[in-house]
Formats: structure tokens, C-alpha cells, sequence
């Protein structure tokens, strides 16, 4: 009678076709490879067996990348913010499974990924996407490790694309004031004057409420940030990070033009009579809802051109608020820029903007040089002192 094979115990033999054949046998099933040389099989055996002896399942040997990633998007549904949920989403459909998602997920390896990762570049797929289409997969893939389905991440020796330098384009100080003489009388020139002047995102400034406002006190508060403006709905979730929610403070000058935007607003509500759908928006279309950012960047885009300034996406407002040509450079201390900005850390808020500090450089050198040149004290007389420069040697004669 044959021995059963056993897991962890596995066999290699010749076919009459010249190829080999490894097999081994996993909770009763058995697993077979074939390839061209018998080292392959050497290789793919001792690999599965590493793979049984960590605890791999019959269910893990036949699932592709594909189900898989269905399945843990489903479950990731619950703890992710739906916005990154929805890119993850976007991604996987777009571009990780239509290329890989027949392949098991127990024979994925780095140079699948890999070539994915370099066949989305040659097509001109931007270097972000990329970079976030690695995230997607890395992630899985260590979900897939803890499950047990997996015992090592093929993704984590790829070589991801380098993120490019950009050039941050921020506007000058004369440039703002272009701007805003440009904005002026806009319905929209409140936002415009409020993304410059806290340094928000552009969705935390679209989901401003009224109530968010404290007229006394002159603050508003960060409390969310808009999802989406139509399909289903109305929708909010919290700002990106926990240190997203903040209290600012804000100038007597912006005070003055927030309310006067309340005042427009509540003409523009009699107006539209009963197509106004109140969601208690500071900053809203003609009928109430929630602007669609498309065309607020449509709109943002004519704003430039009006006042004769360069195209920037519209998060650039916020560069220029924390930048060297306001907040920065006019000495505000890098801690309360780092928290109007809703950084976790004050070193974030150097990584980014620290280049932009202009005069800094200068300025510390200056102070350096007055703090460490010595100041020689000759005496006088008893009890006097005399100060007098260090002169050069040879007028010392």
C-alpha cells in the first residue's frame, strides 16, 4: 500500500514532454507546479512548504490578487475615510486588476508588480498615481500577511518611481492684492480672502458652516470637509488628519468681509425662493447646496487670468498663506502656522515651507556675526572701563 503523502513532505519528477513537475500536499489537496528545469521545481517546492509551515490555507492557494483586493476593499470600507476609500477603489479597478487580477495571490511576485509599476509609466501614467497605486497593493498585500494568507510582501522590494521636484508656485504679496482687487464684489470673494488668510484646504473651506463662526471671539472653527457635493448626496466627513480640527483666529478685516457676505447670501436666498436648499453653508452655490469644486476651480482660473497672475491649482493658496511672502517671513512663530495649518507637527510645516523663508538665512547670519565678534575692553582707569574695537595687526604699530 502507498505511504499518503503528507503536508511538508513533497515530490519532483520528470515528464515524458521534458518539463518537471513538483507536487505537495496541503489539508488533503495537492498542489502541483511545472516548469522547464528541475531547479524551478527545487525552488517553487521549498517556497510552498516555507509557505504550509506558516500556516498557509487551501483557500489561500486559490484566490486570485483580484478577489482579493474585492474583498479587502469591502472590509476596509468600515475604518477608511471614504474619500481614500473611494481613490483605493478607483485605483484597484482602473489599473491593478485589469493587468494582474487573474494571478493567484500565492504565486504573485515583486517582478509582476514591478513590470506593472513600468508598463502604467511608458503609458504616461503620472508618477503620483503610481506612487498611490503602490500604497494599494503594499497595504493588501500586508493585510493578506497578517490573515495568514500570505507569508511575505512581493511588494515591498520593488523600486517605486522617484517622486518628482516640483517648484511650489506661491503668490508674492503684491500678487495677493492683485488677487483680491480682482475678487472684489465676487460672490466668491469671501472663500478667496479666507483660503488666504488661514491657510485652509480647499474642501475644509467648502464645508464651513455658520454655526463654525464665532463673531465675539472673531474664530472659526475646522470641524469637516466635504466629500461630495452631488450623486448621493450631501456628504462630510472629518477633516484629514485628527489635528485637522482647529480653532483660528481670524482678523477684524476678514470678520468685516464674512459678514458682508452673510448679507448676500440671505439676498441671494430670496431669490432663489423655494429652490434654496439650506444646508447651513458658508460658502454655497446659487441655490444653497455645496459648490462643486470643479467649478470653483473653473472659476478660480478666471480670477487669475482677470488680474493678469499665473495658473496654479487652487491648494496654492494655501502654500501661500504659510509661505515666505506672509506668515512666515513676518516672523510668526513656525508653531502657530503649523497648527492654522492643521499639521500633526511643527516639522512638518518645515519640510514643506522651510525653503521659502526668504530673509531667514540672512537675518540669522547677521545676528550670528553680532553675537560671536569679540568686544575687547581696555582699562582706563581704576575702577573704568574702556571699549574699543579689535583692529587689524597692522595698524597695530
Amino acid at each position: 500500500m502507498a505511504k499518503k503523502r503528507g503536508n511538508n513532505e513533497g515530490s519532483i519528477h520528470r515528464r515524458p514532454n521534458g518539463s518537471w513537475r513538483a507536487q505537495v500536499t496541503l489539508q488533503g489537496r495537492r498542489l502541483s507546479h511545472t516548469a522547464n528545469t528541475r531547479r524551478e521545481c527545487q525552488d517553487w517546492l521549498k517556497k510552498t512548504i516555507g509557505q504550509i509551515d506558516d500556516g498557509m490555507t487551501v483557500a489561500g492557494t486559490k484566490i486570485s490578487l483580484g478577489e482579493y483586493l474585492t474583498g479587502w476593499l469591502n472590509s476596509s470600507k468600515a475604518y477608511l475615510k471614504q474619500t481614500t476609500w473611494a481613490h483605493y477603489n478607483h485605483l484597484s479597478r482602473q489599473y491593478i486588476i485589469p493587468s494582474l487580477g487573474q494571478v493567484k495571490l500565492i504565486n504573485l511576485r515583486t517582478d509582476h508588480i514591478q513590470r506593472l509599476y513600468d508598463q502604467l509609466l511608458a503609458k504616461d501614467v503620472g508618477t503620483y498615481t503610481v506612487l498611490k497605486i503602490h500604497t494599494v497593493i503594499h497595504s493588501a498585500l500586508n493585510q493578506a500577511i497578517k490573515t495568514g494568507i500570505l507569508n511575505r510582501n512581493p511588494a515591498t522590494v520593488t523600486v517605486k518611481p522617484r517622486e518628482p521636484e516640483k517648484e511650489m508656485k506661491i503668490l508674492e504679496e503684491s500678487q495677493v492684492s492683485q488677487m483680491l482687487i480682482a475678487a472684489k464684489g465676487h460672490r466668491w470673494e469671501a472663500l478667496y480672502h479666507l483660503a488666504l488668510s488661514t491657510g485652509m484646504r480647499q474642501m475644509e473651506l467648502l464645508g464651513l458652516k455658520w454655526t463654525d463662526v464665532n463673531w465675539q471671539k472673531q474664530t472659526i472653527k475646522v470641524e469637516r470637509q466635504l466629500v461630495s457635493p452631488t450623486g448621493k448626496g450631501v456628504q462630510f466627513s472629518s477633516p484629514k488628519t485628527k489635528f485637522g480640527k482647529r480653532t483660528l483666529a481670524l482678523g477684524t478685516k476678514t470678520i468685516e468681509i464674512l459678514k458682508a457676505h452673510d448679507e448676500r447670501q440671505y439676498y441671494e436666498e430670496q431669490v432663489a425662493g423655494d429652490n434654496w436648499v439650506e444646508h447651513g453653508l458658508i460658502f454655497t452655490n446659487k441655490y444653497g447646496g455645496p459648490i462643486d469644486p470643479r467649478n470653483l476651480l473653473r472659476n478660480f482660473k478666471q480670477l487669475l487670468r482677470k488680474a493678469g497672475l499665473p495658473e496654479m491649482p487652487f491648494h496654492n493658496l494655501r502654500h501661500t498663506s504659510a509661505s515666505a511672502s506672509l506668515a512666515l517671513n513676518h516672523g510668526t512663530p513656525i508653531i502657530v502656522v503649523s497648527r492654522r495649518l492643521g499639521h500633526a507637527r511643527p516639522s512638518i510645516t518645515l519640510d514643506v515651507y522651510g525653503h521659502l523663508i526668504a530673509s531667514a538665512q540672512e537675518e540669522a547670519a547677521e545676528l550670528i556675526d553680532s553675537l560671536i565678534t569679540p568686544i575687547q575692553l581696555h582699562p582706563v582707569a581704576p575702577g573704568c572701563t574702556r571699549i574699543t574695537p579689535d583692529l587689524p595687526q597692522d595698524l597695530d604699530q
